[in-house]
């Protein structure tokens, strides 16, 4: 009887722990879980491409030194590059510590970052509203209306891009930024006095500062836009005075290098030209949510969707009309006013008619179009594929060449593929792909030229034989229309692309010491 009692006593407590019923999973819960599933197999399945070489090539530099990491992409100091942040350092203590190559590690932060960004797009959206299915509209607004031509970039999240973009530090700063929205919008409607939050705040703001700048531009705007919301915001000034000092000295104690040196800077501007170029197509479906957004600003000038919309788009006007294009890597956030006062109009508890109906079915027609004009490639694999979808780009991998290569070793090549992807095996170029804060750009131009004048059909052999000796070459990476000059040794070359990997600067030239071969080169072809 004693254990009847026991058992029905045990079972009672189990209730009343329970609230009486279980708790079930919320829409966005099932729905986030399996898109989380999805999108990290579809980015695993794209091979090394675009920037991913450059930012497996950080993680190689700080496994090697922690403290005082080379340039990512040449044999030369890096101290002052922007790449070393506080993400990247993580990554590298994560590298050293299991002995994974850059390449794998950039691989696994992409669910990572992806978990980051979709538990900050709930959080966001639950402090804009309350309705369940709001995060789950907001998330395939925000993944499928952007336009229908491809928009593929850094910080951009349509499901194309995020093929190619999940292991980014710009993903893992815009997750963080949903986060820092969430806390800014949750600080206005919060009574308490305490000048606590307001500097947890400024934390989390310094770190997207230090992990991605320019994606910092558009964060702050968003905390400026939900403090200006507030109708207390004049009383609280001062306490949101401190999330901005305290930002500014999270970033200012970062001993790799000054993020404010990057004021001002316009060595990458010329890239980001190419932003501005077809925008109305790139973007025009997100043009969907003008009404919603409309709606929300009759209902309350101070909205601050509305506001992080407008202050937006001055920063990009300005970044056009100055000339400063690197300003348009905000674009893709730009559009998260319109894709979530869309998301959020749809589910709000309001009477239906012709003009809400038309609406839900114009979004719902702009998905579509979306999907299978643009973002369908991304989910659906070319054999599964009954119509032809554009797939992510697929470059050829350098497994082929790894195997000869030691880390370290300085490879001369002028390929778009290969200097963007060689050193994330852990091999340095003669002249990087990219500006760097850590190099300067006069010194860059310098190895721009003399790659160009070695490969040069009229150099002479005294001329190559004193580049390899300036610049400590040891290979040679060419593309099949270049010659091979007749002091190299080739090596190996690429089936799928001809190229050919060639020897030179003889076997007594200085090697480093404990240089080991170059990152997982029995593995290289996994990533291509």
């Amino acid at each position: 009887m004693s254990g009847a009692l026991l058992t029905r006593r045990a079972c009672h407590g189990a209730t009343a722990l329970g609230g009486g019923r279980r708790r079930r999973p919320s829409p966005y819960a099932v729905v986030g879980g399996l898109f989380w599933v999805v999108m990290s197999l579809a980015f695993w399945r794209v091979p090394m491409c675009c920037d991913f070489g450059q930012h497996a090539a950080v993680v190689e530099r700080l496994k090697d030194n922690l403290l005082h990491p080379a340039h990512p992409m040449a044999d030369l100091p890096g101290h002052g590059s922007a790449y070393y942040s506080p993400y990247a350092v993580a990554q590298g203590a994560f590298a050293r510590a299991t002995g994974l190559a850059g390449w794998e590690v950039v691989k696994l932060a992409g669910p990572l970052n992806l978990l980051v960004l979709l538990t900050g797009i709930g959080r966001f959206v639950r402090v804009l509203t309350p309705r369940p299915w709001a995060p789950v509209l907001a998330l395939f607004a925000m993944v499928l209306l952007w336009g229908t031509r491809m928009a593929w970039w850094s910080g951009y999240l349509g499901l194309m891009s995020m093929t190619g973009n999940l292991g980014y530090p710009s993903t893992f700063a815009i997750g963080l930024t949903f986060w820092a929205w969430a806390w800014a919008g949750t600080l206005v409607h919060r009574a308490g006095r305490s000048w606590w939050p307001y500097a947890g705040l400024g934390v989390l703001c310094g770190l997207i500062l230090l992990i991605h700048p320019i994606s910092s531009v558009a964060a702050v705007i968003g905390v400026v836009a939900f403090a200006a919301s507030g109708r207390t915001v004049w009383h609280r000034a001062w306490r949101w005075a401190a999330t901005a000092v305290v930002a500014a000295a999270v970033a200012a104690v970062w001993p790799y290098y000054s993020v404010f040196s990057l004021v001002g800077d316009e060595s990458v501007d010329w890239i980001h030209r190419q932003l501005y170029t077809e925008m109305p197509q790139r973007f025009w479906l997100a043009l969907l949510g003008l009404p919603a957004l409309w709606l929300r600003f009759r209902r309350d000038r101070r909205d601050p969707l509305v506001l992080m919309f407008a202050l937006d788009c001055a920063v990009v006007a300005y970044g056009w009309v100055s000339g400063h294009y690197t300003y348009g890597r905000i674009l893709g956030l730009t559009l998260v006013p319109l894709q979530f006062a869309l998301a959020i109009e749809l589910v709000a508890p309001r009477p239906w008619g012709w003009r809400r109906g038309a609406l839900v079915g114009a979004a719902a027609l702009g998905a579509c179009v979306g999907f299978f004009q643009i973002q369908a490639g991304a989910v659906v694999p070319r054999a599964l594929d009954p119509i032809g979808f554009d797939q992510p780009p697929r470059w050829p991998g350098y497994g082929w060449a790894v195997g000869h290569l030691r880390k370290g070793d300085v490879v001369l090549t002028d390929g778009y593929r290969p200097t963007r992807s060689v050193p994330g095996y852990g091999a340095n170029l003669v002249a990087p792909a990219w500006p760097d804060a850590s190099l300067d750009e006069d010194v860059r131009h310098r190895r721009l030229a003399a790659v160009r004048a070695y490969l040069s059909p009229e150099s002479t052999r005294a001329e190559r034989a004193a580049i390899v000796r300036r610049y400590q070459v040891r290979w040679l990476l060419l593309s099949p229309g270049q010659r091979v000059p007749p002091e190299a040794v080739v090596v190996g070359w690429s089936r799928r692309t001809g190229e050919v990997l060639a020897r030179v600067g003889g076997a007594d030239q200085p090697r480093r010491p404990g240089a080991d071969r170059a990152a997982s080169p029995a593995n290289a072809h996994l990533i291509g």
